[in-house]
């Protein structure tokens, strides 16, 4: 670790880029570590990502859509969410195609080819909300996305050393050495990039790291020997952090959810939540997980549904297509057999839709009609348009609020509503379009103690006090513990406030030299 430099306050309107040696390499919880580190020392602190990829996504109060990690970093530094935390937000539709949001609105579909001739009109977008919460904030801590060395990208690069470059800002390389080869990862990030981005390059962190640091320490000094920087930190692997994943890739199937407590009764609940292939906020079972005695598991194919006494389907962006590989899974009948036996199923969303009984579309997803599983008496039609919304209504007699995010729209229903009017709920099956529902602690008491009676678990409790908004701040709190402890905090302030050193080494390499 580098020694500290005492720099006293950190100076009005610094900025730090953290980018990553991969995806989910740990940008996402650094970020998050970093603001509420520096929000529990009172400097105003917001965080940005200017391009982010992910199907998890939720309304701010501005009405737009954005980033759910970019919501979780805001909570960090003590705001509410706004669109420009994440001016462009890139939803995964299918393996070659994404819908565009710009500043919270959906705003068309592109391929990766096609993408590049909007990120000039989009780079001035970045800039614009970067150069707003510059001038509120004493620091913006600005998150990456994927891995600055994509060098094939680096001419229409948004959010790493183009953001850096347009912005005028340090970088921080954060690499998982839980992968293996993090010391290579850090070399070669640094090694592929052209001097003038290597200049902005302050120095490392290393995530995820179990064992012996001083096992770790010869490799570190090699490091610095070899491209001039010191590594800021190794922060240690913690299982305690596992809420607000950045997207599912984390949601590995068949693994349980969290950490979950044991049961407050005699019998545990198990929750199987569908893996689709397109699936969105996620994030909607980490609160069931919260719970002491709930299991929740992620399942991709249907002997996992036979011992599951809960079913959820969450949401999607591609609903069409990832119905079509429920019933080409098996899972679709497995869940109708989990229905017609009594077992309850949860929709939320495109799961809700799901659980109808028809869905129709022109254009948003394809053109036609889709038989939906059948088990609610509910037709869908998807809109042109885009519905965001941030409600609030009373669910199984306690206040809830949520947030909307769909372009599928109720047209008939015959079931009573779950929220006031909205979603079905037809005893042992229930759906609603709101997101965030199972986040109102006194609703999911309440839908938990319905789910167990269903499910036959006489013998489970749920816990009287389990707060979903405490456990998020424990775990933001826990990321800045880790931050404080692990990372020499002075001398990234001085980078964030002064900028990378003007003495730093070009790291030879080929490919560097070969563009001189």
């Amino acid at each position: 670790m580098t020694p500290s430099v005492d720099t006293g306050a950190v100076n009005p309107h610094g900025a730090l880029l953290v980018a990553g040696t991969t995806s989910d390499a740990g940008k996402s919880a650094l970020v998050a570590g970093l603001c509420r580190s520096l929000y529990r020392r009172g400097i105003p602190v917001a965080p940005f990502k200017a391009q982010n990829m992910s199907n998890n996504s939720m309304v701010t109060p501005d009405g737009g859509e954005i980033g759910r990690a970019q919501a979780m970093q805001a909570h960090a530094c003590g705001l509410e969410p706004s669109v420009d935390l994440n001016p462009v937000l890139l939803k995964p539709g299918s393996d070659r195609t994404s819908q565009v949001v710009v500043r919270g609105r959906a705003d068309g579909h592109v391929s990766a080819l096609s993408y590049r001739t909007r990120t000039a009109a989009l780079r001035e977008v970045v800039v614009d909300s970067l150069t707003r919460l510059r001038s509120r904030y004493d620091v913006v801590v600005c998150e990456g996305a994927g891995s600055p060395a994509e060098i094939n990208l680096r001419a229409t690069d948004l959010a790493n050393m183009g953001l850096a470059e347009a912005a005028d800002l340090p970088v921080v390389v954060v690499g998982d050495i839980d992968r293996g080869g993090v010391l290579a990862h850090l070399f070669g990030t640094v090694a592929v990039l052209s001097p003038a981005d290597q200049a902005r390059i302050a120095g490392f962190v290393i995530n995820k790291f179990r064992g012996d640091p001083a096992l770790l320490a010869p490799g570190l000094d090699r490091l610095r020997d070899l491209t001039g920087r010191p590594t800021f930190g190794v922060v240690p692997w913690s299982d305690r952090l596992w809420l607000d994943a950045e997207d599912s890739l984390s949601a590995v199937a068949d693994g349980v959810l969290g950490r979950p407590a044991p049961p407050r009764g005699e019998q545990w609940l198990r929750v199987a939540v569908v893996r689709l292939p397109r699936i969105s906020n996620a994030t909607d079972a980490e609160a069931l997980a919260c719970e002491p005695g709930v299991a929740v598991r992620y399942v991709t194919e249907p002997s996992r549904l036979l011992d599951a006494d809960v079913v959820l389907l969450p949401g999607s962006k591609a609903t069409v297509s990832d119905l079509a590989w429920l019933r080409a899974s098996g899972l679709a009948d497995g869940i109708a057999a989990h229905a017609a036996a009594g077992g309850p199923v949860v929709g939320i969303c495109g799961g809700y839709q799901m659980l109808g009984r028809r869905i129709s579309d022109s254009g948003v997803e394809f053109s036609g009609e889709v038989d939906g599983l059948g088990l609610l008496d509910l037709e869908i039609v998807f809109d042109a348009e885009k519905h965001l919304g941030t409600p609030t209504g009373t669910a199984l007699g306690e206040p809830v609020t949520g947030y909307e995010i769909h372009h599928g729209r109720v047209v008939r229903s015959g079931d009573p509503g779950l929220v006031g009017s909205e979603g079905s709920d037809r005893g042992h099956v229930l759906g609603t379009h709101w997101h965030g529902l199972l986040e109102n602690d006194s609703f999911r008491r309440v839908l938990l103690r319905r789910l167990a009676a269903l499910s036959g678990r006489t013998g489970f409790e749920v816990a009287p006090d389990t707060s979903f908004a405490a456990e998020r701040t424990a775990q933001l709190d826990l990321l800045a513990d880790l931050v404080d402890t692990h990372l020499d905090m002075p001398s990234l302030e001085h980078v964030i406030s002064h900028g990378a050193s003007p003495e730093l080494p070009v790291v030879a390499s080929g490919l560097a030299e070969s563009r001189r």
